[in-house]
């Protein structure tokens, strides 16, 4: 055991290792371009330096700063009118739209609680998160609201508002759509032209907190479903103004504000939240939402509005790379693209064959380490492209901590630092690590220790300082990029009557970097199949987390009746092939 002196010696001479490598041209210290205050605040301040700028382009129609502090406020209002208070959950089941954005701020706005909730759930995931966060109202889009009124009964929600996307979409639009455009019957409350036409006079809204909670990111864990992640507006504001003094070419307001980016990540995903729904607010940035990935439309998109920035999977950037239209759009303005290795990984050869098809000056570069409990973004990569050195040698090289974050690298067991080159758990602590797993004082303990989040990941520390983030000590799969988490389903397929007892494990997969694979004993006197299975899982269970499955006589177990699934992959594979489910991609 390493004595506190000892300790404290490995981390100071990472920390000089660091400070000797820090490139030339970042900052060291965070600069906030309108002061340390709620974002919220940042909102009015843009609306009224620029009010006509848009602050988003989504399908030919402009959503600008003024118009989207307006229709924010009278959200808020609409909230409070029907009897949200502070700190109330308020519930978001949308596709990556305007209205998101705008229920976003409006709910912030009334001092409740925003719950993103993941549009591609099934009504049991639904029902969970809606119950575990104790959201009383709901903004959810007309293709989902046959699925709420099933649940509606067995959740805590007692307000639904309808939201069709189509609303905001240009007449005049020339990109392809990324839905039918049906509007199916439903029973909701109120449709969304209500919350935004209240009127504001006569409503004061609560005094904007940075400290208080503002929004519940649900993320999974290793034992049982998905928690919330406590964030608040000092968490958001800290990522959004750390990632762009990393970036270091923001020297300046009128700099930020010139950005242009493309997000399609969806903004249910802390990601695709910070890319188009906060970083707006706080760069003065337009930002280009499209719905989901079309590579049409991201080609057509970063060609017209001029582009210089956007994020997404290498298989997207490959996708691009390989598209027959790449040759009729100038993609040259994308100078800041982050590709990340989710599935496939980001090489010398992919980032010379990008760079060969748009132009020398957009290097693609591997994004940020980070994760939905410190609100992702903790390192940064800018400056060290020379060379392909963030992409040679072992995967995957994440850079430095950002600039007020600090991480260090510990023991699984001791929880003590590991010298330099020693593998072991990566722990962050910094001003956008959640406050607590919601209503989880268990999991809050046993995750977070003297402000340190224990992060589960496996990393190392090099001899320069810098971080490779080497794997996941916990179960966590990467599914298209998605995060999947073998506790959570098995959770969810012991609901089923004919499952016994079931075991989920993670299996390479060419196209989607893993899949999950489910070994099943089945029930006492029951005479289940693989395709029941199956049928029950893509009727409760988003596509992209159906497993396949398995079934065996027995899962093996310790003499203390725990699972081993270190003897499961592949067992069973000779007597009884699993039968594999389409998966959404």
């Amino acid at each position: 055991m390493n004595s506190d002196a000892d300790q404290s010696s490995i981390l100071h001479a990472q920390r000089t290792a660091r400070e000797a490598t820090w490139p030339a041209g970042v900052p060291r210290q965070i600069r906030y371009v309108h002061g340390e205050v709620p974002l919220t605040e940042y909102l009015a301040w843009r609306a009224q330096i620029h009010g006509d700028k848009p602050a988003f382009h989504f399908y030919g129609a402009d959503i600008s700063f003024a118009r989207l502090e307006r229709e924010s406020s009278a959200v808020a209002a609409y909230l409070l009118r029907n009897g949200v208070c502070r700190g109330d959950r308020v519930a978001i089941q949308l596709q990556n739209c305007p209205q998101y954005v705008i229920a976003f701020w409006g709910i912030i706005k009334a001092g409740a609680v925003v719950v993103p909730v993941n549009p591609m759930f099934k009504a049991t995931e639904s029902a969970y998160e809606l119950n575990d966060s104790g959201a009383t109202v709901l903004f959810a889009q007309s293709e989902y609201l046959s699925m709420v009124a099933a649940v509606r009964d067995r959740t805590s929600v007692r307000h639904v508002i309808r939201v069709d996307i189509a609303d905001y979409i240009s007449a005049d639009n020339d990109l392809p759509l990324p839905f039918s455009g049906a509007r199916p019957d439903d029973s909701a409350d109120a449709l969304w032209s209500d919350a935004i036409a209240d009127d504001t006079s006569g409503v004061t809204l609560p005094r904007a907190d940075l400290d208080a909670l503002a929004v519940l990111n649900y993320t999974g864990g290793t034992t049982g479903m998905p928690k919330g992640c406590e964030h608040t507006q000092r968490h958001m504001l800290y990522t959004l103004a750390a990632t762009a003094t990393a970036r270091g070419s923001i020297a300046n307001e009128e700099d930020t504000a010139e950005a242009i980016s493309l997000s399609f990540l969806p903004v249910f995903w802390i990601a695709g939240e910070n890319a188009a729904v906060i970083s707006p607010i706080y760069t003065g940035g337009t930002c280009v939402m499209l719905t989901r990935w079309d590579p049409v439309a991201v080609l057509t998109c970063v060609d017209r509005f001029k582009v210089s920035a956007m994020s997404g999977t290498v298989d997207n950037y490959l996708e691009l790379i390989d598209h027959p239209d790449l040759v009729k759009h100038n993609l040259s303005s994308l100078k800041a693209p982050s590709a990340m290795s989710f599935v496939t990984k980001l090489t010398p050869l992919i980032r010379q064959q990008w760079r060969d098809r748009v132009g020398p000056d957009s290097v693609l570069r591997e994004g940020s380490y980070g994760m939905t409990e410190t609100h992702t973004q903790d390192t940064f990569l800018n400056g060290f492209q020379d060379g392909d050195r963030d992409i040679n040698g072992r995967p995957t090289f994440v850079g430095l901590p950002m600039p007020g974050t600090e991480i260090k690298i510990c023991d699984f067991d001791t929880h003590e630092i590991v010298p330099t080159n020693v593998e072991g758990e990566i722990v962050v602590r910094s001003p956008s690590v959640m406050t607590a797993y919601w209503r989880n004082p268990k999991a809050t303990a046993a995750s977070m220790r003297d402000g340190w989040f224990f992060t589960g990941d496996l990393g190392v520390v090099l001899d320069d300082g810098s971080i490779r983030y080497l794997g996941r000590k916990k179960e966590m799969l990467k599914v298209n990029g998605m995060s999947v988490f073998p506790s959570e389903l098995e959770s969810l397929l012991i609901q089923n009557p004919g499952v016994g007892a079931v075991a989920v494990v993670g299996v390479a997969d060419a196209e989607r970097g893993e899949r999950p694979r489910a070994y099943v004993e089945v029930a006492n006197d029951r005479n289940v199949t693989v395709e029941e299975l199956s049928a029950w899982a893509n009727a409760n269970i988003a596509k992209y987390k159906v497993p396949e499955f398995v079934l065996v006589d027995r899962i093996p177990r310790t003499a203390t009746g725990k699972i081993r699934k270190i003897d499961l992959p592949g067992m069973g594979d000779s007597e009884r092939p699993a039968t594999p489910v389409a998966q959404a991609k």
